[in-house]
């Protein structure tokens, strides 16, 4: 199994100022606005999010939140009774940020709104992010399975 450095710590770092730049520009003060990282590793680009955008911007507020969407999945339910959607409030939009557009292996059938780094990763190729709350380090890597 081979790898190559895609990105590194400080270019991580550059990437994510810039995805918070292009935040602000669209949602200004982030009022009636919410970070939703996806788990597991979604949260960690939501935190540092929201902590470059108050520290750094000075935003006052930011709804941030993590969303579990494993149980969600309609290939993964295995009972016979499908899922129904709860009687609780629908956004009036909803963006997509990706740190890393896999654009040939995507999990999400859908385009971000907002990417960090596009990656064509393909055949046996997958990229593997790491961080430093959970491995000590960030850097990416495109790993040849």
């Amino acid at each position: 199994m081979s790898q190559k450095v895609l990105l590194t710590s400080k270019e991580i770092n550059i990437i994510l100022h810039r995805l918070a730049c292009q935040l602000l520009e669209n949602h200004l003060d982030f009022n009636n606005t919410a970070l939703i990282g996806l788990q597991p590793r979604g949260i960690y680009v939501a935190q540092r999010l929201a902590n470059i955008l108050q520290q750094e911007y000075g935003v006052k507020e930011i709804e941030l939140g993590f969303l579990d969407i494993t149980f969600y999945r309609d290939d993964f339910r295995r009972g016979e009774k499908p899922l129904t959607a709860s009687t609780t409030e629908r956004p009036n939009e909803i963006e997509l940020l990706t740190l890393i557009d896999r654009r040939f292996s995507r999990h999400l059938p859908i385009q971000p709104n907002y990417r960090g780094r596009q990656v064509d990763a393909i055949n046996e190729e997958k990229v593997k992010v790491m961080w430093a709350e959970h491995e000590g380090e960030d850097k990416i890597y495109l790993v040849n399975r």
